[in-house]
Formats: structure tokens, C-alpha cells, sequence
């Protein structure tokens, strides 16, 4: 098992290297691991901490302008294909809110169950929030019950972007038809994966909040995706037969 673990990173300067050493010390028995950090020209020279720092597992990806989360995942997703022996990839925030115990528990359902997307939920049971505000807690809530009613999809938290995706279920998605920008990227990964049919299975984690920088979620982002499902679970109900290939190559 191969994995490549995606940081999209945006003014991270003050969280990134704790993420770093903590992915550059990990040992998976069986897994080998590389750590991509896709960062957004930003400012505060995160790429260049990194980058100056020498890890062995960890590489940079510089991109010149900050353009959302969304493409900058795809940005890393294509650059991780690129090495064949990838097997699984892994999405991950920079800001310390998801913690390397849970990522641990997420490569050990992915060995287990090779083929299916793992989520890593904070409202399954057994998953909890640290330190979030309570009106951050209830966007969330509220996107994932809209977003899981609109689009028909069975999943406790659809925002959460702490996740393994087998390679040969993103082999298999039209990249070039995800257009989200903002968080709602998760969402619309999401709903790529069940035109597949790919099963997702959802595990436990403990979501913190960051101690250190600016959270990115904006007003913005938040009317993204409730444009994109609203447009999306119309398509669907109005145009099934030319949605249900939409994603899939």
C-alpha cells in the first residue's frame, strides 16, 4: 500500500511544521507514505518553511495564486498520480484540527477495506469536536443534512475533508467536472464517488480546532455550496438520466 497524503495550505506559517514533523516520524507497517503540501503562493512563506526544512517524505508543490481549496486539491491529486504505485490518497487539513491518532485509525479501515472511500466524521458516534464555535458546528450540521437530502447521499458529515480515496475510484472521476472552489469540494467529491457507486465508509475522529492563523471559512464558501447542491440535486431530480454520468469518465 502506497498512500499520498495532500495538505492544501494557504498562510499556515504558524501550524505547518508541527503537522510536517509529526507525517515525516509516522510509521505505517505495511504502508509506504509521501506527503505532498500544496500551498497557494502564500504570503507568510509556508512553502518555503517547509521546503527549507529538508524532509525526506515531504515535497512542495508551489502554486502561484490562492484559488480555493478545490483546485488546489486537484492540483495535488494530479501531481500524486503522476507516481504509478500510488494505491490510496489522503486529504488533510493543515491547521492541526485533524490529528495523526485519527489518520492512523483511517489507514487501518483503509487496509482493511482497500476498494472503499474512508471519511474520517465527527458526527458519527464516537467522533467529537474540540474548541469549535457552536454556530461553526451547526453550518456544518445543516450543510451536511441539506447536502445529504438534496443529493441522496447516506453520510453523517459531508463537509469533513479528512479522508482515504483508493486510486482506482479516482481514476475513474472526470476531474475536469469538479468545479467547486470552496469546502463544498468535499461535498462534491462525495457526490462524484456515488455516480461510481463506491461505497464510503465513515470512522470516528476528534476534530480540534486550530489554536494558531486564520480559519478560511467565509460567507463566501458557505452560499457556494448551498448554490452548487441546490443546482446539483435539482439536476438530478429534473434531469436523472443526463446526470448520472456527469463525473464518470
Amino acid at each position: 500500500m502506497k498512500i499520498h497524503i495532500l495538505i492544501p495550505t494557504f498562510n499556515e506559517a504558524e501550524n505547518i511544521l508541527k503537522i510536517c514533523n509529526e507525517l515525516e516520524k509516522l510509521n505505517f507497517v505495511g504502508v509506504d507514505h509521501k506527503v505532498l503540501v500544496i500551498d497557494d503562493g502564500s504570503p507568510d512563506q509556508t512553502a518555503e518553511i517547509v521546503t527549507n526544512r529538508n524532509f525526506s517524505k515531504i515535497s512542495v508543490l508551489r502554486r502561484t495564486k490562492k484559488s480555493g481549496i478545490g483546485p488546489s486539491y486537484l492540483a495535488g491529486i494530479k501531481q500524486a498520480m503522476t507516481d504509478k504505485s500510488t494505491t490510496h490518497l489522503v486529504t488533510m487539513d493543515a491547521d492541526g484540527s485533524h490529528q495523526i491518532i485519527d489518520l492512523i485509525s483511517l489507514i487501518d479501515a483503509a487496509i482493511s477495506m482497500p476498494n472503499k472511500v474512508i471519511i474520517g466524521s465527527r458526527w458519527v458516534s464516537g467522533g467529537q469536536i474540540t474548541n469549535w464555535p457552536k454556530y461553526r458546528q451547526l453550518i456544518s450540521k445543516i450543510g451536511t443534512w441539506y447536502a445529504s437530502k438534496m443529493l441522496r447521499i447516506d453520510i453523517s458529515d459531508l463537509t469533513g475533508g479528512f479522508r482515504v480515496y483508493p486510486i482506482n475510484l479516482i481514476k475513474k472521476i472526470d476531474l475536469g467536472r469538479i468545479s467547486s472552489n470552496g469546502y463544498c469540494f468535499q461535498i462534491e467529491m462525495a457526490f462524484a464517488i456515488a455516480h461510481l457507486k463506491g461505497a464510503i465508509i465513515e470512522v470516528p475522529i476528534t476534530f480540534v480546532e486550530r489554536r494558531k492563523g486564520q480559519s478560511k471559512m467565509s460567507n463566501r464558501i458557505v452560499l457556494e455550496a448551498m448554490f452548487q447542491v441546490t443546482r446539483w440535486g435539482l439536476a438530478r431530480i429534473f434531469r436523472p438520466n443526463a446526470d448520472k454520468l456527469h463525473y464518470v469518465k
